[in-house]
């Protein structure tokens, strides 16, 4: 077999019309993602496995292979639900949500977010660590608080709004506190993405005020609106923290899940959604998602769709195009509710799996959709109404590379060198010397076929390692094999032809 390391212009002459027919309805970039809600032990850990190490790990563990087995690129890890930690930090307690009771280990002592990070990096599965920015208790009285816990050393950052405790969006310290605890985390740990929800000012409650008074009358900052000073509160963070990530490391993304409205076009004729949805980012949340895609402060936004397509008050594929028209540019994934599927008391959509179905093949006709990200982990492990045999076999058949945040021209990637083929073993090695973790695409071309690095049919794997077992290299006339970078850019290829 001759050894050949081509440039990705040369493969361009690879690609033709005959090539072009084989390629899948499928596309080869795309983010296939699942959330783990670990707040309320909603996916992970299973109230029989809190405290004990070693059956969280072992959940986490099926969790992880059944997402190696659909094909999927991303999982979405809750590690700081109430301004706890599910890793260990010098600045919050661990979870009562992982140990039973705030502050306390488990039986061993492990750290679950170094644990995700490198299971998931072995099975090529990107790590986006999700954080709630302002909630400091969900179903718990303040006397479960761990004496380490910030509240403990400083209540007047706090304000209680209905039965819950949240930081106060408007302070200097929440800001600087927020940015700490992200920044120690990048720093420590080998995360793809931090990742916000849809919490920012709580959802309202039907006749209360956000108690906020006293701190707009002590810094409004020139506001007079309180709408619009509670927007700049969010704002300032949201800015601040993607300078903070970036400023650590560079390639780590920042991405935002909202409530799948924005503004109701009853309440922004020029830019609102022909939707009549009871909350809205902008009004009620204090979210102005836009603002963050316009400005570039976020790489990526999931808004929350969990509707059917022709839902009358949101109807997801009106939503879907909506949030297209409005993405600038950014990365926009759809979050999908599989956990609706089987409900007997919803619509009639949901009764089958081909609601996600529908949904993920109109999501594919919309070239600003880049993926789904599914509510939540749970659903696929019960694999609710056959969906993840829908998606194995059909929708996620071929492999797919999540979608690169950035377009960096500059950046030049050396391909893979030493591929050779011992018996049935491929082996490589990358020029990537400063990289501590690698990702490789395998391609492999039958004979007589054209190759066309732009099909995911021809992918034969996506690997960490730099070696794979090759059952009939016979069959091929050229295997391939690129890297991808910390950044999700493909480098040009290594090439092995028959």
């Amino acid at each position: 077999m001759k050894r050949l390391c081509l440039l990705l212009s040369v493969i361009a002459l690879l690609t033709n019309t005959e090539a072009q027919t084989l390629r899948t309805v499928q596309p080869k970039r795309e983010l296939r993602a699942a959330w783990i809600a670990t707040v309320a032990n909603i996916d992970w850990p299973s109230r029989e496995a809190v405290g004990h190490s070693e059956q969280q790990k072992q959940e986490l563990l099926a969790m992880l292979d059944t997402l190696e087995k659909l094909k999927m690129n991303a999982v979405v890890f809750q590690v700081r639900s109430t301004a706890d930690a599910l890793y260990y930090s010098d600045l919050e307690p661990l979870s009562h949500w992982l140990t039973g009771k705030q502050g306390e280990d488990n039986d061993e002592q492990y750290d679950p977010l170094e644990f995700v990070c490198t299971e998931a990096h072995k099975r090529c599965i990107d790590v986006h660590v999700w954080l709630n920015p302002y909630r400091v208790t969900n179903g718990m009285k303040l006397e479960s608080l761990a004496d380490n816990h910030i509240f403990r050393q400083h209540p007047e950052w706090f304000v209680q709004y209905g039965d819950k405790w949240y930081f106060d969006p408007a302070l200097d310290e929440t800001r600087g506190f927020l940015n700490n605890v992200v920044a120690d985390i990048v720093t420590r740990y080998d995360v793809d993405a931090i990742h916000f929800d849809d919490y920012f000012y709580p959802y309202r409650i039907a006749g209360k005020e956000f108690p906020d008074d006293e701190s707009f009358a002590a810094n409004p900052r020139g506001y007079t609106d309180k709408n619009e000073w509670r927007r700049n509160n969010v704002n300032m963070v949201i800015e601040e923290l993607q300078n903070t990530i970036k400023g650590i490391k560079p390639w780590v993304e920042f991405g935002i899940s909202p409530f799948g409205v924005w503004r109701n076009e009853s309440s922004d004729p020029a830019r609102g959604s022909k939707t009549k949805a009871g909350c809205q980012n902008y009004d009620d949340l204090y979210a102005d998602i836009l603002l963050w895609l316009e400005k570039g402060w976020i790489d990526y936004v999931v808004p929350q769709l969990y509707w059917e397509i022709g839902k009358r008050v949101a109807d997801y594929e009106v939503l879907a195009h909506w949030w297209a028209q409005y993405s600038y540019g950014k990365n926009l994934y759809i979050g999908q509710a599989p956990y609706l599927l089987g409900n007997k008391r919803g619509a009639e959509a949901w009764r089958t799996p081909n609601e996600i179905c529908r949904q993920i093949r109109l999501n594919r006709t919309i070239d600003e959709v880049k993926g789904s990200v599914f509510f939540s982990m749970n659903s696929l492990m019960a694999n609710k109404e056959g969906v993840c045999d829908s998606l194995q076999n059909d929708y996620y058949r071929t492999a797919a590379i999540p979608p690169s945040a950035i377009q960096r021209k500059e950046l030049f990637l050396l391909p893979p060198v030493d591929m050779h083929l011992e018996g049935h073993v491929l082996s490589w090695q990358s020029q990537d010397t400063a990289a501590t973790t690698h990702r490789y695409v395998v391609y492999a071309f039958p004979l007589d076929v054209q190759a066309d690095f732009d099909d995911p049919q021809f992918i034969f794997t996506v690997t960490a390692d730099n070696s794979v077992l090759i059952d009939e290299p016979d069959r091929y006339s050229a295997i391939c094999v690129t890297e991808i970078n910390r950044y999700k850019q493909e480098s040009a290829p290594c090439i092995l032809e028959n």
